[in-house]
């Protein structure tokens, strides 16, 4: 696709859902271990989780499941019981959800003032919103690409409004390459760690442990996921 209309398409993804994941809500206690989401970026459900994931300034470790991925699709299968996103893990709580909506109520109860933001909680209203943000790019991490596995989850800088964050998180996604994901939204009090990690306060930043590689610009991002692990 060309570069000017991805990032246009991205974008009105993000003013669909009225910059939903870009500003960090009322924070409650922090887990003491990450939490593990099975979703799909091309998912209107699973959006609504990240938003929730990114308001509340949580990291989460990402399987990925497009349509047709082999790995993690069959891992949730065996997890939870059927084949239905987003799923989550809590291993602080023992805790393990279906259903976005309870996911959303669950995550705001237990990590933040149990308040669920307003583009959250609208019902029919917030879904068909996050489908038309899910039309604006279609087919963009929904299904499998062939590829190399890594021996360790990669790790990724983000906030879900971010429209160049999700050109990155869509190739990780098609090419089903697990990942930790750093919330850093607006507000968020992760960001002067990530300033003195990276140098500075841009988003997509990509950390790779498996080859010591670490960047900005998603253009670039995606390049470098295609060229190490498209087969």
């Amino acid at each position: 696709m060309n570069r000017t209309l991805d990032i246009a398409t991205s974008l009105a993804a993000s003013i669909v859902r009225f910059g939903g994941g870009m500003q960090v809500a009322p924070l409650g206690k922090r887990p003491a271990q990450r939490l593990e989401l099975f979703e799909f970026e091309a998912c209107p459900y699973c959006r609504k989780v990240r938003e929730a994931l990114s308001a509340l300034d949580l990291e989460v470790v990402v399987y990925p499941c497009p349509k047709d991925g082999p790995r993690f699709r069959p891992e949730t299968v065996k997890r939870g019981g059927k084949a239905q996103f987003p799923y989550l893990i809590d291993p602080n709580t023992q805790r393990a959800l279906y259903e976005s909506d309870d996911i959303v109520t669950y995550l705001f109860a237990e990590y933040g003032d149990g308040a669920v933001p307003l583009p959250l909680r609208l019902g029919p209203l917030t879904d068909v919103s996050s489908m038309l943000a899910s039309a604006a790019r279609p087919a963009f991490g929904a299904r499998y690409v062939p590829a190399r596995q890594p021996k360790q989850p990669l790790e990724l800088w983000s906030f879900e409004a971010s429209p160049f964050c999700r050109i990155v998180r869509e190739r990780l996604c098609a090419l089903e390459l697990p990942y930790v994901l750093h919330n850093v939204a607006k507000g968020s009090p992760s960001r002067p760690a990530f300033v003195k990690r990276s140098g500075k306060m841009m988003v997509p930043y990509l950390y790779d442990q498996n080859h010591k590689v670490e960047m900005f610009e998603s253009a670039d991002i995606v390049t470098y996921l295609d060229r190490t692990y498209k087969k």
